[in-house]
């Protein structure tokens, strides 16, 4: 899809949208938990058992059943509206969050543990997505598309900045169960004053006929290649968690943990920063490959790291390379997917995040409790090279089609769609 945006897009232009601010603010208070959930699960379940794979395993689960679960939660929403499905979701993720902690904390089965992180998981509500969907129907045929793909994704690293340092001083200096409490109570705040903006969610289909008619984004098999690119980055997410956690618990600094996360979290926010501001002249499918490659060579680098400033040097280079996946991924949803299917797209999209984030815990937690010595960072190494591969022999998929077409084979549109 062409670009018609200048060499300065214009965030100030963006922000000034009618309308944005009022799903904009509590959007980023919905979120910010998010980033908290796992870590917050690992620094909580390690507490316990003193295991690494123990809560590996337990954050897995809970990554797992959202990336299960959360497509369904899109789907629903771009059928039924975005509030119907956040209002009871809040509330069951909250309820559940709680229950994991008072079991976690009462030292109950492990397999206990594990069946309250299912509807935890399950329930994390979407708002990424959802923002997302708003953005697309104030932006309906404006330019600024891309700019505001790229200022969600700074959104989102803007949390993974705070999210997991707030989660882990709260772990470390009060309690292991304060980072999850917190959690629960502002996704419980910040889900219901989002839910409360009933005028910039996008229309839901005027008739069950029009329901009917979309079939599923996952059919699109740019959406598929899409996919397997954000498992490798949630693998990148979920290895260096556990493994920033275990190699700072191994030098007596429990504390840096939070810090050197925030600092790959910080390059990956300042990268997104320069790409929104960017005019590409690269088709996004280009530049996919491109930025995945940077990605998979830096994250191949985490596990020769054995100082905390090599290790902070190769976080930020990782996470500089992270944002231009993630915004290009993005991005290409809206020239693959029709309007009717998008919050969908994104959700499965969110959903490989977590499914690799859960993955690479699980892995990443025995990998360091047999070996020690930083092997859980060869899972980001793994994962990403895997996924390069399976992005180099696909990426036909992702070219756009042309305007004069349906956007995509079995979507369910009988007449030409127009690519917002």
């Amino acid at each position: 899809m062409a670009s018609t945006v200048t060499s300065r897009p214009g965030y100030g232009q963006l922000l000034r949208t009618r309308g944005v601010w009022t799903f904009l603010l509590p959007g980023f208070a919905a979120r910010q938990p998010f980033a908290m959930l796992t870590i917050s699960i690992v620094l909580l379940v390690q507490h316990t058992t003193g295991s690494y794979g123990a809560a590996g395993a337990a954050a897995a689960v809970t990554g797992v059943s959202m990336a299960v679960f959360a497509p369904y939660s899109g789907r629903l929403a771009d059928r039924y509206g975005q509030r119907a499905v956040l209002l009871p979701g809040v509330l069951v993720h909250t309820l559940s969050g709680l229950g994991l902690t008072a079991l976690a904390l009462t030292h109950a089965p492990l397999w206990a543990v594990f069946a309250a992180a299912v509807p935890t998981g399950a329930s994390v509500p979407q708002i990424g997505p959802m923002v997302r969907a708003r953005w697309g129907v104030r932006l309906q045929g404006s330019p600024l598309r891309s700019t505001a793909a790229a200022f969600e994704s700074v959104t989102d690293e803007l949390t993974f900045v705070f999210g997991p340092l707030l989660a882990t001083a709260l772990c470390t200096a009060l309690h292991p169960a304060a980072g999850l409490l917190t959690e629960a109570s502002l996704t419980l705040l910040g889900g219901l004053l989002f839910a409360a903006q009933k005028s910039t969610q996008p229309e839901v289909a005027a008739s069950e006929h029009a329901r009917v008619r979309h079939a599923s984004a996952l059919r699109v098999p740019g959406v598929r290649v899409l996919i397997v690119t954000f498992l490798g980055i949630g693998s990148v997410f979920g290895g260096m968690q556990v493994s920033l956690a275990a190699f700072t618990e191994s030098i007596g600094e429990p504390g840096l943990n939070g810090v050197l996360y925030g600092v790959f979290a910080a390059g990956n926010m300042l990268s997104g920063v320069v790409c929104g501001a960017v005019a590409w002249k690269a088709a996004p499918h280009r530049r996919l490959v491109v930025g995945y490659a940077a990605l998979a060579l830096t994250a191949s680098g985490l596990w020769a790291a054995h100082s905390v400033p090599v290790l902070a040097g190769l976080g930020l280079l990782v996470g500089m390379s992270v944002a231009p996946s993630l915004i290009t991924g993005y991005t290409l949803v809206d020239s693959l997917v029709p309007a009717g299917a998008r919050t969908e797209a994104f959700t499965w999209l969110t959903g490989a995040v977590a499914l690799g984030q859960a993955a690479a815990v699980t892995v990443a937690g025995q990998l360091e409790d047999r070996f020690r010595g930083g092997a859980g960072f060869l899972v980001p190494m793994g994962g990403t090279l895997l996924a390069l591969t399976t992005l180099l022999a696909l990426r036909s998929h992702l070219a756009a089609p042309p305007r004069s077409r349906t956007v995509a084979r079995g979507v369910g549109h009988r007449v030409p769609v127009t690519v917002d």
